[in-house]
């Protein structure tokens, strides 16, 4: 007896600077989702436009009363949401939101989650509440009056001034002089209504992913990221030969087993849900938390793929166990 597919829509684009990035990511899942399982859809969000493109030159819109396809007369309804859009609507919680109230399950962490996590000093107050460790910030709102000496005066030099929701390093810059600050500030600005200031932490940084499949964590192998720019920016980021990625991170057996730990621990205060990576700065004292990332990349240069094969998962298992999971 032939086993029915699951149709899955794995949603990918949006509405920022992770769009093309996104697009990437949805079409790693569509290649490798095992397709004696799962049929994939890959549906496209852009402002209002929400469709499915089955050739080059033609679209199909989604019918948003149910988020349903009508193909050539036959109506195709989704069992699960692959959600592979980075920034808003997937990784913020708004497209989570209305996925809830149509009843369509989904692979990421639910829309409270996801809107905690994606406002990056909301996400510190939870985390500090934990007693890890985080660096210094300033949080400041379009048009708010600031004092570039009083700022540096608290935070130091150099620090990192970055839109307070965003992602993928979209609008980050270092500062290492007074004059830099007001430029930095505007173009985290065009971004978001908030820019976060943190003061910079010399250290190594470390991904480390996590997900829990069925009740059991599921710790990935910890990466160190080292970038061949000044920091890791989207172009260190998706450019391949900018940073080197090494999985696993050569660290001592109990350091290791912290960073772990903590990602963890993280993982169950804040209430995730599917794949999760946590970035840390390891320093000679203390594992620094930096940010967490609800949808992580998925697309070849991504961390999350890579970390899972150091591990002996297949990409086809690894998005396979994603939609088991919730469905």
């Amino acid at each position: 007896m032939t086993t029915k597919r699951k149709n899955v829509a794995i949603v990918c684009g949006g509405d920022s600077g992770e769009y093309e990035i996104s697009v990437q990511s949805g079409n790693v899942v569509s290649k490798f989702l095992d397709k004696e399982k799962f049929q994939p859809f890959l549906i496209y969000i852009k402002g209002k436009d929400w469709f499915f493109k089955p050739s080059e030159d033609s679209t199909i819109n989604i019918d948003k009363n149910d988020f349903s396809l009508t193909i050539d007369g036959e109506k195709t309804v989704f069992d699960v949401v692959f959600n592979a859009l980075h920034g808003t609507p997937g990784e913020d919680g708004k497209l989570l939101g209305y996925l809830d109230m149509i009843g369509i399950p989904y692979t990421s962490s639910n829309h409270i989650v996801s809107a905690l996590t994606f406002n990056k000093d909301f996400c510190k107050q939870v985390v500090k509440s934990v007693g890890v460790a985080l660096a210094d910030s300033v949080l400041l709102r379009r048009g708010q009056s600031f004092k570039a000496h009083e700022v540096v005066s608290e935070l130091g030099l150099p620090l990192f001034v970055k839109p307070n929701s965003n992602g993928s390093s979209v609008g980050v810059s270092k500062v290492n002089s007074e004059k830099e600050l007001k430029p930095a500030l505007e173009k985290a600005f065009k971004e978001d209504e908030y820019a976060l200031i943190e003061s910079f932490i010399k250290g190594r940084e470390i991904g480390c992913g996590v997900f829990e499949f069925k009740g059991r964590m599921m710790v990935l192998p910890i990466t160190e990221i080292i970038s061949k720019n000044e920091f890791f920016d989207y172009d260190a980021k998706y450019t391949k030969g900018k940073s080197d990625e090494i999985t696993p991170a050569d660290v001592d057996e109990d350091i290791d087993l912290e960073i772990k730990a903590l990602a963890a621990q993280l993982y169950n205060r804040i209430g995730c849900r599917g794949f999760v990576r946590f970035d840390f700065i390891l320093t000679d004292e203390d594992i620094y938390f930096l940010e967490v990332n609800t949808v992580p990349g998925m697309s070849a240069a991504s961390i999350i793929p890579q970390q899972a094969e150091v591990m002996g998962i297949s990409l086809s298992d690894f998005f396979g166990m994603a939609i088991e999971n919730v469905i």
